[in-house]
């Protein structure tokens, strides 16, 4: 089947309820979308109730306490908030690919594939009773033997060796301690009914239609991108895709192959371009599924607009489909910054978008719009 990328937009739009936006809890969206990226907390609240048709602005931090959210070391080795019983999937197939075993991230990081499996030990030992904050798991970690050479990577502000150990299962983030320190904890001491991880091709099952669900039609190479820049084993990720069979159709965008589940077919065939304006928060997930790459949703030259130092991802203005821009809150003023080249943003739109930001902040913004 041929369609256009006018309709794939349009059809990301609905799938990932912002156009319609939906009746939905907080749990509902997350796994609607496959994940949303979560190291800025306010920006993951705001990426669930911009889809909302009702706000819930503290929807997220509820989920979490009800623990059918959790928060953890995810795909592309961010945090990210995933509905509880369908994490065990995401966090399998991140560990599929076993980057902690790769020379390279040996000698970046200074620690053997022998010492992170006794790491992973110590920490489930640690972790079952209360969370600890990063502080109070460095010192139970660093005060048993064979541990206290690793206080540095262990405070280390990326975490980058505590990841492998979400990605196992062994470890994920707990109630926040006071009103900003983080707490950690054993998902099997905190999440109700953990299963433990499946295997991976179990959980390709489950998590590539999820993927698809939200971002397709996608490239078995776009997917990897999206779940661990590329690292998986090229192999085991064709086999992932090939084992889903009937349940994947190839569609053609423009040109370009891609994968789908068979079921959406008709409707992204049937689905027309669309003219919505939407105002979307940094690091949201209808700009990170794809990719910031994906020249058919940013323009080439535009993508530093987005895609900033330090893996920073800008609120994006969204016409049609499309970035046109991006906006930012200043002094109480939604400031958007629209593309020149785009034209043609409606701005009653914007002025809808930014009435909607409010509702779901609780305060008050004036629209302020120009040209860059």
């Amino acid at each position: 089947m041929k369609v256009t990328h006018g309709q794939v937009l349009a059809w990301r739009l609905r799938q990932q309820g912002l156009a319609p936006r939906l009746t939905a809890s907080a749990e509902e969206l997350v796994e609607r979308l496959a994940g949303v990226q979560a190291q800025v907390p306010s920006a993951a609240e705001l990426a669930v109730a911009v889809r909302q048709r009702e706000p819930r602005p503290a929807g997220v931090e509820q989920a979490l306490a009800a623990r059918t959210l959790v928060r953890t070391w995810a795909m592309r080795g961010t945090l990210h908030l995933l509905a509880a019983r369908h994490a065990p999937a995401y966090l399998s197939l991140m560990a599929a690919a076993r980057t902690w075993e790769k020379p390279s991230w040996q000698r970046a990081f200074g620690v053997a594939p022998a010492q992170m499996a006794a790491l992973g030990e110590a920490v489930e030992e640690v972790l079952d009773g209360p969370p600890l904050t990063r502080q109070e798991l460095t010192e139970a970690l660093v005060a048993r033997p064979g541990f206290a050479g690793l206080r540095e990577q262990l405070t280390s502000g990326w975490g980058t060796v505590l990841k492998p150990l979400a990605w196992t299962g062994r470890l994920c983030n707990g109630p926040s301690r006071g009103t900003r320190t983080t707490t950690f904890t054993s998902p099997a001491a905190w999440l109700p009914d953990w299963p433990g991880l499946p295997d991976p091709e179990e959980a390709a099952a489950a998590v590539i239609p999820a993927y698809l669900g939200a971002h397709g039609p996608a490239s078995p190479e776009v997917f990897d991108a999206w779940l661990i820049r590329g690292a998986s084993r090229k192999a085991q990720l064709r086999g992932w895709f090939a084992a889903l069979g009937d349940g994947l159709a190839q569609v053609e965008v423009d040109g370009v192959p891609g994968w789908l589940r068979a079921g959406d077919v008709d409707v992204l065939a049937a689905t027309d371009p669309s003219r919505e304006v939407r105002l979307l928060p940094g690091f949201d997930q209808y700009v990170l599924g794809p990719g910031t790459a994906d020249t058919r949703l940013i323009a080439a030259e535009r993508r530093k607009a987005v895609s900033r130092t330090a893996g920073w991802i800008s609120p994006v203005v969204v016409f049609g489909g499309r970035v046109v821009g991006v906006w930012e809150f200043t002094d109480g003023v939604v400031d958007v910054r629209l593309f020149a080249e785009e034209g043609g943003v409606p701005e009653a739109g914007l002025e809808a978008e930014a009435a909607r930001l409010a509702a779901c902040t609780g305060e008050v913004r004036t629209l302020s719009v120009r040209t860059v």
